[in-house]
């Protein structure tokens, strides 16, 4: 198995890539230590025999530049297909601004095929290849050099394996003609707003037991403080202090460091230095917060109205159609969504794209008294009215 390790081989691949209709892509980071993803080896197959068509890329060898591989992702003529690459998307952006183009996932593609919501890798290798994974080497410390054998044969086995899988499921899409359904879920994974944390927004990511807007002030500036500072100095936002250390200072709101000393759940490095004085200060921004210029509690879905009958009989309506259509429930709507559809709401996700074609037009219609569902057997079947 082959390892590139210079800027030369791996544009020699790349360009030989070119040729292909797609590319299979793979990578193995460590995240345990740093805000921002270590990238440490990216896996490339090509839909070849050839002995070299599956080489690895060591971006942690001495002068690699990975623009060889950018400009292929660029190249539109070439399908870029990854599995759950969520994670993947997230290294090149944050690394080079570049989304693959055009980009095939094959666990959005499972889905909308049938496997189940958010299915493994190691399933689909069953399913389709007929074949197992060896996972001895999935949680192994990728930047240590030298790569084992071991090492090298599970990080080739996720690119060989997955030529298999896009070419069995490109047909079923093409087959089924929904392949729209999968452009349409990968729009979301290459927008860069998928990515881009603001700090001013990390608080409502933090689980509160309150909604009181003063207590709302702190936990904010105390949130977008560790946001800030674990971005600038590439930390794990846990590693600044934790979402119960971040709510502690919210209901004490330390005022000195000695303050900061009686504290049970701040961790020793920020009760000093610059974290101790981002702490002190962001909570005295939000002590002083403006009236004007408090968070905003969205209660919009505490005052729905819920037409109980209604939802239960979209329930049925979302079970029956998704299992004629093959695909997961909650990949349509989630309980909360059925909910908002009851209470008159429209903006679900469910009333737009495929997954009005599946479920949200007849939704649409059930509540609108259109249609009406009956029994026949097994089955739940629509009738007009």
């Amino acid at each position: 198995m082959k390892t590139l390790k210079t800027t030369q081989e791996l544009a020699a691949f790349c360009t030989a890539a070119a040729q292909y209709p797609y590319v299979t892509v793979d990578t193995e980071f460590l995240r345990e230590r740093t805000y921002y993803s270590k990238l440490c080896l990216v896996q490339l197959a090509v839909p070849s025999s050839d002995e070299d068509s599956a080489v690895l890329v060591d971006p942690l060898a001495d002068g690699l530049s990975l623009e060889p591989l950018y400009e292929l992702f660029r190249n539109e003529s070439v399908v870029k297909v990854f599995h759950a690459a969520r994670q993947d998307l997230e290294i090149f952006w944050v690394d080079a601004g570049v989304f693959p183009t055009p980009l095939f996932d094959t666990q959005v593609a499972a889905m909308v095929c049938g496997f189940g919501e958010q299915v493994g890798y190691e399933t689909l290798v069953r399913k389709i290849c007929k074949e197992g994974v060896d996972k001895t080497s999935r949680f192994t410390d990728w930047s240590r050099r030298p790569l084992t054998e071991a090492q090298k044969t599970y990080a080739l086995a996720d690119v060989t394996h997955l030529r298999n899988i896009y070419e069995h499921l490109a047909g079923e899409l093409k087959k089924t003609q929904r392949d729209h359904w999968v452009a349409e879920e990968l729009r979301i994974l290459t927008r860069s707003e998928t990515y881009d944390i603001r700090p001013e927004e990390a608080w409502r990511r933090v689980k509160t037991r309150t909604n009181s807007a003063k207590f709302l002030a702190v936990v904010r500036e105390l949130a977008q403080f560790r946001e800030a500072y674990a971005q600038e100095n590439n930390v794990p936002r846990s590693r600044v202090f934790k979402d119960d250390a971040l709510i502690e200072l919210a209901s004490t709101k330390p005022k000195t460091p000695s303050d900061l000393g009686g504290s049970r759940l701040l961790l020793r490095e920020g009760r000093k230095g610059a974290i101790a004085d981002g702490i002190l200060a962001a909570v005295k921004r939000g002590v002083n917060c403006p009236q004007d210029q408090l968070p905003k509690i969205d209660n919009s879905r505490d005052k729905l109205k819920v037409n109980p009958a209604l939802a239960d009989l979209l329930r049925v309506l979302l079970k029956s159609k998704t299992e004629s259509a093959g695909v997961a429930a909650k990949l349509i709507a989630s309980s909360a969504d059925l909910d908002q559809i009851a209470a008159g709401e429209r903006e679900v996700p469910a009333m737009s794209g495929w997954r009005f074609e599946v479920f949200g037009e007849d939704a649409l219609k059930l509540c609108e008294g259109k249609i009406a569902l009956a029994a026949k057997g097994q089955a739940v079947q629509v009738v007009s009215l």
